[in-house]
């Protein structure tokens, strides 16, 4: 037995020194120190032995098992050196190639709008609100004079959630809020939002079922259509440059009364007349009136209340100020398209 234990320990050296591979020496571990390895199956006839062989053989085999543990634990961490090293090498990334080398970002053109947008009302005193784009229908229609079964809520088919929680409309969901959380008749409210909204619609180069809007409004004493005009005057005029006139045609609107579609002269034509606004010299780009005394009563507040309000919708804007083509060019994240925007930020 003496004899085949010294070969056996000189053939799991041998096997382990020539170990070339980690799953390989594993496969030595297994074999030869391993709870079923062959040297334990040779020990297992030290129980024939007499008491003097049996403990001189025993202590062959730890000192045997010892000295194959240390052989094994050396030639392991020899190997994951060269597999680190393998790895390092085969892995590395050359930071000097072309390929790597990071591009400076821009914003995207929406974003560029809406900054836009939000300084010019900031400047004059409007604060910027964002609400929430999951809303009830509450918020979304009944309050703002768009009771249940009201016809012009057809114009606005969305997307429903439950029975009465919805993905909002319009940004004017932001205003039903703050008017019913106003706790004084002479408190003023100068509000913009702006965020996504949905509507059940075809998409096609003109529409999408998702696209955002800014919406605004001015609740305060004594404020009248005048004050109205003025603010989307200015508005245009730091948009589209100071010689843009606008001209406001009548509209409906459940949430303001009267209401009005605003339009600007053509920014291609200076209201000439052109393929762009179709030959008329202007060009539709918001909405607005002054707040129906009705949504006032549906929020909880006076009829007495005065102010305006109105809605822009951001891709329009940027068509046209950019001459985009389709609406979809802003959300297909096509680079080509996007890298055209830097520097406008």
């Amino acid at each position: 037995m003496e004899k085949e234990l010294q070969e056996l320990i000189a053939n799991a050296i041998k096997e382990i020194n020539t170990s070339s591979s980690l799953e390989e020496l594993n496969n030595m571990q297994i074999k030869y120190l391993g709870k079923k390895s062959t040297i334990n199956d040779l020990l297992r006839g030290l129980k024939d032995l007499k008491h003097e062989k049996r403990v001189a053989m025993g202590a062959l085999a730890n000192k045997a098992k010892s000295e194959l543990t240390t052989l094994w634990q050396t030639k392991k961490q020899e190997l994951e050196l060269v597999y680190l090293n393998n790895k390092l090498e085969n892995e590395k990334i050359d930071l000097t190639l072309r390929e790597y080398q990071l591009k400076f970002a821009n914003k995207h053109p929406l974003n560029i709008i809406i900054d836009e947008i939000s300084q010019i009302f900031q400047e004059l005193g409007y604060d910027t609100v964002f609400g929430p784009e999951v809303e009830s229908d509450e918020y979304n229609f009944q309050q703002l004079n768009l009771p249940v079964s009201h016809p012009a809520r057809d114009m606005q088919d969305t997307f429903y959630i439950s029975d009465s929680i919805l993905l909002r409309t319009h940004c004017t969901n932001v205003t039903a809020r703050a008017i019913s959380g106003m706790t004084s008749q002479d408190q003023v409210l100068a509000i913009i939002s702006a965020g996504n909204t949905y509507r059940r619609d075809d998409d096609d180069a003109t529409h999408s079922h998702q696209f955002m809007q800014i919406d605004g409004f001015l609740v305060a004493p004594n404020v009248s259509f005048a004050n109205l005009k003025w603010t989307l005057q200015y508005f245009c005029q730091r948009m589209f440059g100071d010689k843009t006139q606008i001209r406001m045609r009548p509209s409906y609107f459940p949430f303001t009364e009267p209401s009005v579609e605003v339009d600007v002269t053509c920014i291609c034509c200076g209201g000439v007349g052109c393929n762009l606004c179709k030959f008329t010299g202007w060009i539709e780009i918001l909405g607005a009136g002054m707040i129906n005394p009705l949504v006032f009563e549906a929020c909880g507040q006076s009829k007495d209340l005065t102010g305006f309000a109105f809605g822009i919708g951001i891709e329009r804007i940027a068509m046209l100020k950019y001459g985009v083509d389709d609406i979809r060019r802003f959300y297909t994240n096509d680079l080509r398209f996007l890298d055209q925007f830097k520097g406008f930020n």
